[in-house]
C-alpha cells in the first residue's frame, strides 16, 4: 500500500472496531475540538496545552473508550474483542492502562521528588507545581507518540510506524470530520453506528 492507503486503512480499522458507540463519537468530537485548541496553545502556553489535552481531551477520549464502547463479540466486524485488542496497532486497552497510570501518577512523582532528578526547577507554590506537572504531561505526550511510533518501525516497518504517527497527530481533525453528526444520531435514539457509510467509502481490498 502507498502512505495514503494505509493511512486510510488505519482509520477505518480504528473507527470501526473501537468508535461503534454514538456516545464514544459524540466524546471524540469534544475531545478533538479540545485537542485542537491544545495545539493551537502549544506554541505560546505549553503547560496550558498539555492541561487540555490531558484533563479535557484525554479524559473525554478515554471516558469513551474504556465505559462505552462494547466489548462484546463484534457482528458488524465479526471479530472477538480479544482479536481487536492483538490487532490494534496503536495503543490498545491494555496499553492505555499502562500509558494512563504513568500520567496519573507523575504528579505523585514530582510531590515527593520536586526536581524530578534535576529535570525540573522545584516549584515555590501551587501554581508552580501544577505547571511543572503540566510540562511532564507534555513531555508523557509527546514521548508516547515517539515511543509507539519507534516500537512500530520494528513491528511492522517504517512506513506504518510513520503512518500512524501521522494518524495519531490528525485524529482530532478527522474526528471532527466524521463524528460531528453524532449528537444527531444521538438525539435520534441511534446508540450504535453499523458503519454502512463507511463501507461504501473504504475499498473493497480494505475492508477485512
Amino acid at each position: 500500500m502507498t502512505f495514503l492507503e494505509e493511512l486510510q486503512k488505519q482509520r477505518w480499522d480504528d473507527h470501526r472496531y473501537y468508535h461503534h458507540n454514538r456516545i464514544n463519537q459524540f466524546l471524540h468530537l469534544l475531545s478533538a475540538s479540545c485537542f485542537v485548541i491544545s495545539y493551537g496553545l502549544v506554541f505560546f502556553h505549553p503547560a496550558a496545552a498539555a492541561l487540555v489535552a490531558w484533563l479535557l481531551a484525554m479524559t473525554l477520549r478515554q471516558t469513551g473508550h474504556f465505559f462505552f464502547e462494547p466489548k462484546t463479540y463484534d457482528e458488524v466486524n465479526k471479530a472477538s474483542h480479544d482479536y481487536k485488542e492483538s490487532v490494534k496497532v496503536g495503543y490498545n486497552l491494555n496499553r492505555k492502562v499502562v500509558l494512563l497510570s504513568i500520567w496519573a501518577l507523575s504528579p505523585v512523582a514530582i510531590y515527593l521528588e520536586p526536581t524530578l532528578f534535576g529535570l525540573l526547577t522545584p516549584a515555590q507554590s501551587l501554581a508552580g507545581f501544577i505547571s511543572n506537572t503540566a510540562l511532564v504531561w507534555l513531555f508523557i505526550g509527546f514521548g508516547a507518540v515517539i515511543f509507539r511510533t519507534v516500537h512500530l518501525f520494528k513491528l511492522m516497518g517504517v512506513q506504518s510506524g510513520l503512518v500512524w504517527m501521522t494518524k495519531i497527530l490528525t485524529d482530532p481533525f478527522h474526528d471532527i470530520k466524521i463524528y460531528q453528526k453524532s449528537p444527531y444520531y444521538i438525539l435520534k435514539g441511534e446508540m450504535y453506528d453499523t458503519m454502512d457509510d463507511w463501507y461504501e467509502e473504504v475499498p473493497a481490498d480494505q475492508r477485512a
